[in-house]
């Protein structure tokens, strides 16, 4: 028994030692992670299954016996990693390719959201017996989709552009709208006017896309024209720039999760200094929020609950993947007149990631009658038809003749400033399918002010001629002036796609005058 007046053992202060033992753990836990992220690109699994196993085998059921019920936390943790994660994703959006695929995306991002709540609702209730509150909370949940989720078993499957814009659009845009359905349905009272909740919800759309493009823009004009002490601080700045955005629609009632991404999305297409430095740094945050935002969901879970759940969570999931899902592309997409092909892949790519799992304990916190079930069915309904889904997604793509192996595969093209020599230095890496494969360095056709300097092959390196040939698997080094350096990029990714013969193909990119 303590001595009275003692600190009990939950009463003590952190220690170093403490301290240490955290960090060792934490540390642990991200090169297992990162484990992880090499298994699931060898075998075709979306890496959000093998954190939340991690996280799971963390838990109370698992052997690290870790007790942890905090449905608030788990919400704003949550909720940062998403900041961080749509950050990241805004970031890597090129706005040339996305440009055509706005109103596809767009419409999917509301009208389909809207068939979507609706019929997956309608299922919940009607199939599974839950009540109409709790159905359309379950419906407004699993309605929003998961870039990542989409495009970890997307990257060996060359696809048409428009695919991939609408799809990287639409999982962009979707997360607001959802975030305030799901926020409407969880509130104490019923939504007793539907147009009310439409016209707040594209109230607050409207303010998180302004304050997004102003924030942006404000700190994409302040990045070029302010001279910072440190090329390290630059990343950190476009960081905090975002996460401000985020900040200021969130104060302003407007939705901080769009204009975080379109904040993001303006300052990715302004050609800031340092922009290859900021771009990893970017990459590792969004990899560090991925992985403790899902092992955190995988240690909120209970898996000995589950059980009673799995067969709802089967239902609802076959109503949201056969009959919701296709429906809201078919309604969202008949003004744009896509092939049946495309809408089919697009219906089969809804993938579920944890956007739904963290909306899923909104309910909890607010104190829903039944979250604890909506959160357990969310859970495995994920799981389940990610674990389909997502290994048959390149399969489907082949059936449906929109990717196939022999397709032409971009090339991986990084940058580096030379900023005193006003000229920039392109790593550009011939991937196995690539076109430019039997092409010689003189038919390249570079604009004047560029130049391939090197070439590495099976680990060694040369001075190329006009008439080296270049082959799979080779990686280049091109110098390009600061005026010709987006034409030799456009004229590199025109040659992969088309060959030597590109610009008489019409498929673009500049050549030497």
């Amino acid at each position: 028994m303590p001595l009275c007046g003692a600190p009990s053992r939950k009463d003590r202060p952190l220690t170093v030692h403490h301290l240490n033992q955290l960090l060792l753990v934490s540390a642990l836990v991200l090169l297992v992670a990162v484990a992880a992220v090499r298994i699931s690109s060898r075998s075709g699994l979306p890496s959000l299954l093998l954190y939340l196993g991690i996280g799971i085998a963390m838990g109370q059921d698992g052997i690290g016996d870790v007790s942890f019920s905090d449905a608030e936390m788990t919400q704003v943790i949550g909720y940062a990693a998403l900041v961080v994660i749509l950050a990241e994703g805004g970031l890597g959006t090129k706005w040339k390719e996305i440009k055509p695929a706005l109103p596809a995306a767009a419409a999917l991002s509301l009208v389909g959201v809207a068939v979507s709540v609706g019929v997956t609702a309608a299922g919940a209730h009607y199939i599974v017996g839950l009540e109409w509150h709790q159905a359309l909370i379950i419906g407004a949940v699993v309605s929003s989709t998961d870039a990542a989720a989409v495009f970890s078993v997307l990257r060996k499957v060359p696809l048409p552009s428009r695919i991939t814009g609408v799809l990287e659009a639409e999982s962009g845009f979707n997360d607001a709208p959802v975030v305030i359905l799901v926020v409407a349905f969880s509130a104490a009272g019923p939504v007793e006017h539907w147009y009310v909740l439409v016209g707040e919800i594209a109230l607050e759309l409207a303010i998180g896309a302004a304050i997004g493009l102003a924030v942006g823009w404000a700190g994409s004009y302040g990045l070029r024209h302010v001279a910072l002490p440190a090329s390290g601080l630059y990343p950190i700045a476009v960081m905090a720039i975002a996460t401000v955005a985020y900040a200021a629609g969130a104060m302003a009632h407007g939705s901080g999760f769009l204009a975080v991404y379109l904040a993001a999305m303006v300052m990715g297409n302004a050609k800031l200094p340092h922009w290859p430095a900021t771009r990893g740094f970017a990459e590792g945050l969004g990899w560090i929020a991925q992985i403790g935002m899902f092992v955190l969901l995988g240690l909120l879970v209970t898996p000995h609950e589950l059980a009673d759940d799995i067969v709802p969570a089967l239902l609802i999931g076959l109503v949201l993947t056969v009959i919701a899902r296709p429906l809201s592309v078919v309604i969202s997409l008949a003004p744009f007149r896509i092939p049946w092909r495309e809408e089919a892949l697009m219906s089969w790519a809804g993938l579920r990631g944890a956007v739904p799992i963290i909306l899923a304990t909104i309910p909890m916190v607010t104190g829903v009658e039944g979250s604890r079930r909506i959160f357990n069915i969310v859970f495995v309904l994920v799981v389940v038809y990610t674990l389909v889904q997502g290994p048959t997604l390149p399969w489907l793509a082949r059936k449906l003749r929109l990717g196939s192996s022999d397709a032409a595969a971009d090339l991986g093209i990084e940058s580096a400033p030379l900023e005193r020599l006003r000229g920039h230095l392109l790593s550009v890496a011939v991937p196995d399918g690539s076109r430019m494969h039997g092409v010689e360095v003189g038919e390249l056709r570079l604009p004047k002010g560029s130049a391939v300097t090197l070439v590495v092959r099976e680990g060694a390196s040369f001075v190329p001629s006009p008439t080296t040939v270049l082959r799979h698997g080779d990686e280049l080094l091109v110098v390009a002036t600061d005026p010709v350096r987006d034409a030799a990029e456009a004229r590199l990714r025109a040659i992969a796609h088309g060959g030597k013969l590109a610009g008489w193909l019409g498929t673009g990119g500049e050549t030497a005058r």
